[in-house]
């Protein structure tokens, strides 16, 4: 199961709002593959894809196990007139109704959770031949985001599964191939743009939840100020010609057909 404080941390909108973009390619993609009427958004965060969803006309239910940040996607939504019923839950064990989806979507989501639970949670929320489509991000060991975390405090611990997997094409097609036929990778490249220097160090230390948690979980002091000092240099080798950090961040929107 999914930490819900873990996502509560920081502020997510400064990481939800800049991949929104993506969430829209989720749904685009998955419009592509059928015609959905009822569609469920899988570990949504504040909603991007359920209200790109919701603005293409379908039925959306939004699901989350943060309750904050379903807040936040509810209050979202309403300001951008959309009608969405949102629940607090596991993506892997929602308690929705079994074969009520046309469409299962997740921004940046459902990577988060154990990938076998995950993947029949989404076969059994599948209509037969209804349409899975997810974004993920792909392994960069360049990655400033995560580099800085393993020179300062080692490798993460392995838990049998990583967030990377979802992006690795054999692996999730290896998920997928009891369930699922017709899976189609399209990758692609997500620039984070976090501005001047400084306030880029603001977003890892005080905003971007994964970031902030581990922060807060580090007792040391003199380590945590060790971490961040390796993310201010890691940093200044993204800087660009106008003195802002960028990255640009490789990631793949996965779509399947359930059988």
């Amino acid at each position: 199961m999914s930490r819900p404080t873990h996502w509560a941390a920081g502020r997510y909108d400064a990481v939800g709002d800049r991949i929104a973009p993506i969430g829209a390619e989720v749904v685009a993609a998955a419009r592509q593959r059928c015609q959905f009427t009822d569609v469920v958004d899988l570990a949504c965060g504040t909603g991007s894809a359920a209200i790109a969803a919701a603005a293409a006309g379908a039925r959306v239910t939004g699901v989350d196990i943060t309750p904050e940040l379903i807040a936040i996607a509810a209050e979202k939504a309403a300001r951008a007139g959309h009608d969405v019923t949102w629940v607090t839950a596991d993506a892997a064990d929602t308690g929705l109704p079994d074969a009520s989806f046309d469409a299962v979507v997740s921004n940046m989501g459902v990577i988060f959770v154990e990938p076998r639970a995950q993947v029949a949670e989404i076969a059994r929320l599948l209509k037969p031949r209804g349409v899975v489509a997810f974004s993920a991000w792909v392994r960069d060991p360049a990655n400033p985001f995560f580099r800085p975390v393993v020179d300062v405090l080692g490798p993460p611990q392995n838990r049998g599964h990583s967030p990377d997997q979802w992006g690795e094409a054999d692996t999730v097609a290896g998920w997928l191939a009891a369930d699922f036929d017709d899976t189609t990778f399209e990758t692609s490249s997500h620039t984070w743009q976090l501005g001047p220097l400084s306030d880029a160090v603001t977003w890892v230390v005080h905003e971007s939840p994964i970031h902030v948690s581990l922060f807060a979980s580090i007792d040391d002091e003199g380590t945590r100020e060790r971490l961040q000092a390796a993310f201010e240099d890691e940093f200044r080798r993204c800087l660009d010609g106008d003195g802002n950090v960028s990255y640009d961040a490789p990631y793949v929107v996965v779509t399947a057909r359930r059988r």
